[in-house]
């Protein structure tokens, strides 16, 4: 191998690097702000429901601004979103550490979400444009075992800083991702001029799409903790009055954000649908489990994470075997086998609930772990590869849209159920039924790609 070849696989390599640790700032911090809720809800002297507002204008910040900083980089080019985005996310975790109340902290959070927004798709997409697509999968898989990663160790890591330092360290940790990704970054990310247009950007759009989806996301959290403070009947109006304006408005832009078009194309459709659903059976498996265990049978909280553990290693080591497979075999196939394992495995808790044998509960979380793990890096792929390469950008922020979103309304929903009945039955059968859902949408995805 030449010096020129052997200098481009290693700008590769670390281009990859560079874009999974970037990719596992947003789960890192999503997860380890759990575990620091009750010592901030002390120091800070405030109360549960005001503390939770730093779990959740993260997730609808991060969810509300993908597809628009997807889009900007559609139209400014990568590089320096990707960059900048690191930037502040450093300079908001260096503030965080500094925040005397509870106000200034949600603040610097949000700007955490923000600059995560920006970073985030900007960089799936330019797997998307660097990646020949024999490798892009595989690609995918790794930066989808490292986000897997992220989410599993937050919570643990999280602890021990806080036992060691205060809750001031989960801040400061977020440098240990974000200084390398910069060096890396800066030497192989590629300074690429976008193709010219004279055509407006949709800032109009923008502000109504965030204005969708942070009103539904904020509707949705609000309905789960109880406190609306509208009757909810005109609360939905409003969403459902925004969402037309949106509509309305994108149908008339010539280069709208949100393009219904894109939705037309049967892969990008299954792609979000699958995602959506898979991530809503998911998030309330991993959310309803503990509940269960400490409130119906007296578990210890070690033994409730060794439990989770069985879920969460095998999707960590099943992403990267996914991403493989999609490479050799397609898209649609890894990915539909690895979806039909995830429901396959949630069987146990469908069947018996609160009943299931440890027995019969532990391989059936390895096997939805798997499966989940499996199917991530094919979903991601065939809805960055359903459309052009120049539209990449948003198709990265929707997709991720659709993960948030299934997340936010399956937690919502988690907690009208308990609150209205206690009943996992129910829970576990409405897991299985979305679960299987999402098999039966992803027969939708194509093999290889296709932009036609």
């Amino acid at each position: 191998m030449d010096d020129v070849n052997r200098n481009s696989v290693w700008r590769d390599r670390a281009l990859l690097i560079a874009i999974a640790l970037s990719s596992m700032l947003a789960p890192l911090n999503s997860t380890m702000i759990a575990v620091a809720l009750p010592r901030l809800i002390t120091e800070l002297q405030t109360n549960l429901a005001e503390a939770s507002w730093l779990v959740t204008s993260y997730l609808i910040a991060m969810a509300t601004l993908q597809p628009i900083a997807g889009k900007l980089g559609d139209r400014w080019g990568r590089r320096n979103l990707i960059l900048g985005g690191l930037v502040c996310f450093g300079g908001a975790s260096l503030a965080a550490t500094w925040a005397p109340n509870l106000p200034l902290l949600i603040g610097f959070r949000l700007l955490q979400a923000i600059s995560g927004a920006i970073a985030i798709p900007n960089g799936v997409a330019l797997v998307r444009e660097v990646v020949p697509d024999h490798r892009r999968a595989t690609s995918f898989g790794l930066i989808s075992s490292a986000v897997s990663l992220a989410a599993a160790i937050g919570p643990p890591v999280g602890g021990v800083l806080m036992s060691l330092a205060g809750w001031q360290a989960i801040f400061f940790v977020n440098f240990l991702l974000i200084l390398p990704a910069l060096a890396l970054g800066w030497w192989a990310i590629p300074q690429r001029q976008p193709a010219k247009t004279n055509r407006p950007f949709d800032w109009g759009g923008s502000l109504l799409l965030a204005g969708v989806l942070a009103s539904l996301a904020g509707l949705l959290s609000q309905m789960r903790q109880g406190s609306l403070a509208i009757a909810p009947g005109l609360a939905v109006a409003g969403v459902i009055a925004l969402l037309a304006a949106l509509l309305t408005y994108e149908a008339r832009h010539p280069d709208p954000i949100i393009q219904l078009r894109f939705f037309r194309k049967r892969a990008f459709a299954a792609a979000n649908g699958a995602i959506a659903l898979s991530n809503l059976a998911m998030y309330v498996t991993l959310l309803s489990l503990p509940i269960l265990f400490s409130e119906r049978a007296g578990w210890t909280d070690s033994q409730i994470g060794f439990v989770l553990a069985a879920f969460s290693g095998l999707m960590i080591l099943g992403a990267p075997l996914g991403g493989y497979g999609a490479d050799r075999w397609g898209r649609r196939l890894p990915t539909v086998a690895g979806l039909t394992l995830f429901t396959l495995g949630l069987l146990p808790l469908v069947i018996q609930a609160e009943a299931v044998p440890l027995l019969f509960l532990l391989p059936g979380l390895a096997i939805a772990g798997s499966g989940m793990g499996a199917s991530m890096a094919g979903l991601q792929t065939s809805a960055i590869e359903s459309l052009r390469p120049e539209e990449a950008g948003v198709a990265a922020g929707v997709f991720s849209t659709s993960r948030y979103l299934g997340s936010i309304i399956g937690s919502s929903i988690l907690a009208g159920i308990l609150s209205s009945s206690g009943n996992f039955h129910l829970v576990f059968g409405m897991v299985g039924s979305t679960a299987l859902l999402s098999v039966l949408v992803s027969l939708a995805l194509r093999d290889r790609p296709s932009t036609h």
